[in-house]
């Protein structure tokens, strides 16, 4: 059974210990997973959370630690879900983080937690210790719900063989992120930790004290990087370090606005980043196909525990260069018709990769240009031309996708109706076998409408293989196909049709 210490129990050096004193601590028993226990391999990993942190404001911030780690590894922007999938909160975003799953997945969709599925989709902790428990796990937060059954948590569960939990404020002066860096600093340094989690809560108190836009919060930004710099030199002090493999991961639970608070859609509220430095991951590079849950598949990763398609992440040093629609990031335009998103942004393109096509013979003439057929645009441009209506919610698709939004090309002057069709390259196939078509949709559904999946075999008529009736919010889609006999090619063809309400994306479109 696990057993409750005083934070004293916990501090390694005298310093810590003071401080600590008042805070609450888990151990598991077992001697597998004490803190002495010599680490089975030298793969180990760190991850440092930042609430609601602004990478815009770290790059204008005095933050020379995060800086140093981006321009040691990887940086990579990217964006969250809204409601009705989740609020931009810190339930949500350090839930997706932990447990590598979405919020429809992990089922917390606010700060009360309501709802969630710890059971089903542990934190990536707890996955370590299901699978390997001679690792040594440890996690340290000043919010509550991260590491105690306070508020609805533990994300962290009671499997971790330590969790130091202290009462944060949220002054955005963080009186408490101090001593959770000194006792996670000793731990890293004098114990054995082979996967970590490490918590630090004033930026986002700052944000919303003062907003983002404050010289408070770039202030608040400085002390949280000197605190990551005593990690980082606690790592480096260890006294094996030279025969370990680490990787830092940092990254935020969601934004701010520039006038302070978060909740909401707006790409603000929603922004979030991750940082990496590690084995495999280029100095100084920049991605764009990086989310949240990848931060997890990452950690497991690096401590040798493959979860499989059971989350959503996958590792940052084994990106997927396959996905045709990324190819077409340099022909990205800026808005043309769009009003709602930001002039500097580029995000669309009616060019295809090559290859595939776009047939508008069947559509209408007019319309919102950015629109009309087919087109291929990022989460922040396609997003942003128009809120809360659910083209948050697409967050299985990465980088670039394809869209046929019916909805926004409606809000122009037009004749005729949406009609288009995309279409892929022919690919090889064995007759009298079964192939998989795989790709990741996010359909939103109303009655006249039309959306569907149709394949034709050595340039035959297309006949239909799915017919989207309902809505398929954010899905992974897997269709069998009957290769039939003497076929030696097959191409598939994404048709949708309507009026005004509602979209169709397709991403990672792949025959297996």
């Amino acid at each position: 059974m696990p057993t409750v210490l005083s934070g004293r129990a916990l501090a390694v050096a005298a310093t810590a210990t003071a401080l600590l004193a008042t805070a609450l601590a888990t151990q598991t028993a077992g001697a597998a997973t004490t803190a002495t226990t010599t680490a089975t391999g030298t793969d180990k990993v760190l991850v440092i959370g930042l609430d609601g942190v602004v990478l815009d404001r770290v790059k204008a911030a005095n933050a020379p630690h995060l800086k140093g780690l981006m321009a040691q590894g990887l940086t990579a922007k990217s964006t969250l879900y809204a409601n009705p999938m989740a609020a931009t909160s810190s339930g949500p975003g350090w839930s997706t983080i932990a447990t590598g799953v979405w919020p429809d997945k992990h089922g917390v969709k606010d700060n009360s937690f309501t709802g969630k599925n710890y059971t089903a989709y542990p934190d990536f902790l707890t996955r370590a210790e299901n699978a390997k428990p001679s690792l040594n796990t440890y996690a340290a937060a000043d919010w509550e719900p991260i590491t105690s059954t306070d508020a609805g948590g533990p994300i962290f569960s009671a499997k971790v063989d330590k969790r130091l939990s202290l009462k944060g404020d949220r002054d955005g002066y963080g009186t408490e992120d101090p001593k959770i860096a000194t006792a996670a600093a000793a731990e890293l340094q004098g114990q054995n930790p082979d996967a970590a989690f490490v918590y630090f809560g004033q930026v986002d108190g700052a944000g919303h004290s003062y907003g983002a836009a404050s010289q408070q919060y770039l202030d608040a930004i400085g002390r949280v990087d000197a605190l990551v710099g005593q990690l980082l030199t606690a790592v480096q002090n260890r006294p094996t370090y030279a025969q370990e493999n680490w990787k830092i991961l940092v990254t935020t639970d969601h934004g701010h606005t520039d006038a302070g608070g978060h909740g909401g859609s707006t790409i603000q509220e929603r922004g979030t980043f991750v940082i990496a430095k590690g084995a495999g991951i280029p100095a100084g590079s920049v991605r764009d196909d990086v989310k949240l849950v990848d931060v997890a598949a990452t950690a497991l990763a690096q401590v040798g525990v493959n979860p499989g398609s059971a989350i959503d992440g996958v590792p940052v040093n084994a990106p997927d260069d396959n996905d045709p629609f990324d190819t077409v990031r340099p022909n990205l335009q800026a808005r043309v018709d769009e009003t709602g998103i930001p002039a500097g942004v580029k995000g669309f393109t009616h060019t295809p990769p090559a290859g595939w096509s776009v047939d508008n013979s069947k559509m209408g003439t007019g319309g919102v240009t950015e629109w009309a057929g087919w087109a291929f645009a990022t989460d922040e441009f396609w997003s942003q031309s128009q809120r809360d209506q659910w083209r948050e919610l697409n967050v299985r698709s990465r980088d670039v996708f394809s869209v046929a939004d019916s909805d926004e090309w409606d809000d122009k002057t037009h004749t005729g109706t949406f009609d288009s069709t995309l279409i892929t390259p022919k690919w090889a196939v064995t007759g009298a076998s079964t192939k998989k078509l795989t790709f990741q949709t996010h359909y939103r559904h109303e009655a006249g409408q039309s959306a569907q999946v149709l394949v034709s075999y050595n340039g035959g008529a297309p006949a239909v293989v799915k017919t989207y009736t309902a809505d398929a919010i954010a899905k992974a889609e897997s269709l069998t196909l009957q290769v039939p006999a003497g076929a030696t090619d097959v191409q598939v063809r994404f048709r949708y049709s309507g009026n005004n309400n509602w979209f169709w994306t397709v991403d990672d479109v792949r025959l297996g």
